[in-house]
């Protein structure tokens, strides 16, 4: 079915309320999730309230944390989010990091003890609709596994990039180092499909299309995305002092633990590297030299990184945003979870 973005937003805002959430930290998660879903991508959107919702009610989410932040230099900063909900860690973050760039021209925050924080599409971009360039990489648990190895030891570990233009539009880059993210087998348990060959292998590291048989998750490119995870988990764990490699805490093992996981925002303003109007115009020229590419047989046109999700977002904001109808139907009820995610593997089974 389908859901307007203001009443999505109300929705997940409540039931994370409910669950023991502030009303300000709700909103902010769930300003996150409608992002993800205006994207279409769903994987990262409302279907993920129900999870988030048990772990808040559990307490492996500080619903009233303590937040600490250390200025560690002229262009750098540590955030504590003692554990807080991942997206709003996340998000205070990137404030302080585009607050740090503006007065030092770059900027690396690290947020250190934090819960998952979604599409860190949404992050980076709030360094882009500041003028400034915005790059983030964050840690998730293993579930994928490296190149040679047959059994899963570093996450998805997602890298985020985003770029201003002249006209507003922005280049959004948003990758998993996996195929595809976890959330995506998700998604695809939620609506009864099959998932494509390459995605995952099952227990005896055969390839699968079945999402409930899924053991681990393939990297991209093979030791080149492996090469990737290495480095997100040396930016997002080793470097502040966090749980890296197996170490890093699952998802659903336990969901009164705290989760501990670390994610990196760099932030760069162009007008110190080079004139910002023109810097602005070359980006919005290269995404135009992009789309005046011929086309392959198949497609229409080629689109820059980011443009997909634009359309995708202007046609859920006329049309309203497309949800399954099981998750709607638990957003609007009075459950806030069914002990669905406790205690179960990296894979939720």
């Amino acid at each position: 079915m389908r859901v307007d973005k203001k009443t999505l937003h109300r929705l997940i805002s409540d039931k994370l309320h409910k669950a023991g959430l502030s009303r300000e930290h709700a909103d902010i998660v769930a300003d996150v999730l409608v992002h993800a879903d205006l994207r279409g991508v769903h994987s990262h959107g409302a279907m993920r309230v129900e999870y988030y919702s048990e772990r808040i009610a559990k307490g492996g989410t500080n619903a009233k944390p303590d937040f600490k932040y250390e200025r560690t230099g002229p262009a750098s900063a540590i955030f504590d989010g003692d554990n807080a909900a991942g997206q709003v860690v996340a998000k205070i973050g990137m404030d302080y990091a585009i607050d740090i760039a503006k007065e030092s021209g770059v900027s690396v925050v690290g947020m250190r003890r934090m819960g998952h924080s979604g599409a860190l599409s949404y992050f980076v971009e709030q360094a882009a609709n500041a003028g400034f360039l915005g790059l983030s990489v964050c840690q998730s648990d293993p579930m994928a596994v490296p190149y040679g190895g047959a059994e899963p030891f570093f996450g998805t570990h997602p890298i985020a990039f985003a770029s201003p233009s002249a006209e507003g539009r922005h280049v959004l880059v948003d990758l998993a180092v996996t195929v595809q993210a976890w959330g995506k087998i998700l998604h695809a348990r939620s609506r009864k499909e099959q998932i494509p060959a390459g995605w995952a292998v099952d227990r005896d590291g055969n390839p699968t299309t079945d999402p409930f048989r899924v053991a681990a998750l393939n990297h991209i490119a093979g030791p080149k995305g492996y090469a990737l995870a290495m480095m997100v988990d040396i930016l997002s764990g080793v470097l502040l002092g966090l749980p890296f490699g197996k170490d890093v805490t699952s998802m659903y093992n336990d969901l009164t633990e705290k989760r501990m996981l670390g994610q990196l925002h760099i932030v760069i303003d162009p007008a110190r590297f080079t004139d910002r109007e023109a810097f602005l115009g070359n980006i919005t020229r290269l995404m135009a030299d992009l789309n005046a590419v011929k086309p392959a047989t198949g497609f229409d046109r080629v689109r820059y990184p980011g443009e997909g999700s634009l359309l995708r977002r202007r046609a859920y904001e006329k049309d309203g945003i497309e949800i399954v109808d099981e998750i709607y139907k638990y957003l609007v009820s009075g459950v806030i979870h069914r002990d669905k995610y406790d205690n179960k593997g990296a894979f939720a089974v």
